[in-house]
């Protein structure tokens, strides 16, 4: 369904004229309240408009779908939606044009939607970007890429990890390492008869079957024991992400790997890969992090995260530190156990901070 060219009863809101808190361009109506779907280039969206609608924009960024995950149309909205509807913001959202590491895609579908929200509706006095999981590093990107676009951006759980770091070391090196430890169960990634996916059901028989090397993986990557299974789900995103750059994207033949027991052995069994100089660039395009950022930004993880652990939590905050952007940063003290187990209460209110620093700065 395309945009509709609401008017209120009592007329187009002119420019100048107060309209529900808002000043409203003149070549632009109102929306009423409701959801409105649709696809911009080959992408779905959605925009939701309260009832109390107090003017201002949140554009939402969703996590990490497998490719070949159903989609439904039109649009459904993504579970934290509600909570920036009854604080009275619109909220506007792009499936993207494809699934898995679609982070390309997020970038320019979201910014796309923003667009197309502020030729249809004018612009809204405040616009905010947030985004959960996979999501997250999408909302990274998109304020270094576009500072005066936002008033604010918030992270919860959030990947926010360049690309090729977390290739290299959130992926690669798990996955080198388990197989090193307990091998004959993870294939090798650049073999070309390799399958597209594993299941996480023999990485927990293996894991019960050696107890002592799981108890040293899970501590060498800020794990437990029974959740190294999600190593299958880190392996499903290296393959899809191989297939999009087309070739190998970590070249790990000159890693030495430490504290994986005794580090002379292990670095002479572990899997070395050689990168496609191709598929190397398209990591770093897709995408790397500089830390820049002009607007203020409130970051929030769960206390234990089976699926995206602790040692991925503190790359992006000491990014921004190290490029003199500190000040612009807010960390939240971590809360919950899950991915993304965040109760409504407690994403209200760390959006509630970032719109405080907001109105601050």
């Amino acid at each position: 369904m395309t945009f509709k060219a609401w008017r209120h009863v009592t007329g187009l809101c002119l420019a100048a004229v107060i309209c529900g808190g808002a000043t409203w361009p003149a070549h632009a109506a109102r929306p009423q309240p409701g959801a409105y779907t649709g696809k911009l280039h080959d992408a779905l969206f959605r925009i939701d408009v309260p009832a109390n609608w107090n003017g201002d924009l949140v554009m939402l960024m969703h996590g990490y779908q497998p490719v070949g995950a159903p989609v439904t149309t039109p649009m459904t909205a993504a579970d934290p939606t509600p909570v920036f509807l009854k604080r009275g913001f619109a909220v506007a959202q792009s499936q993207y044009a494809s699934q898995g590491w679609a982070v390309s895609d997020a970038i320019a579908d979201t910014e796309r939607l923003r667009q197309h929200f502020v030729r249809t509706y004018g612009q809204p006095p405040h616009t905010y970007i947030y985004g959960f999981s996979l999501g997250g590093l999408s909302v990274a990107a998109s304020i270094e890429r576009y500072p005066h676009a936002y008033s604010g951006a918030m992270i919860t759980c959030g990947l926010t990890v360049s690309t090729p770091d977390f290739l290299a070391r959130g992926v690669v090196t798990p996955l080198v390492a388990f197989d090193a430890l307990i091998p004959g169960v993870i294939p090798d990634v650049a073999a070309p008869g390799s399958p597209a996916a594993i299941s996480p059901d023999a990485i927990a028989k293996a894991v019960e079957t050696h107890p002592k090397e799981a108890a040293l993986l899970a501590e060498r990557l800020e794990e437990k024991p029974e959740t190294l299974p999600t190593l299958a789900l880190y392996y499903m995103a290296f393959r899809e992400i191989e297939t999009r750059a087309g070739g190998m994207p970590v070249d790990n033949r000159k890693e030495v790997y430490k504290g994986f027991g005794d580090d002379l052995a292990f670095n002479r069994h572990v899997r070395r890969y050689s990168a496609s100089p191709k598929a190397a660039a398209y990591a770093r395009n897709n995408v790397t992090l500089t830390g820049h950022i002009k607007i203020p930004l409130v970051m929030q993880w769960n206390a234990f995260d089976p699926t995206i652990p602790s040692r991925f939590h503190g790359v992006y905050p000491a990014q921004i530190r190290a490029a003199g952007a500190g000040k612009w940063l807010t960390v939240l003290d971590p809360v919950g156990d899950g991915h993304c187990d965040f109760t409504d209460d407690q994403t209200a209110a760390a959006f509630d901070t970032l719109v405080r620093k907001a109105g601050a700065d």
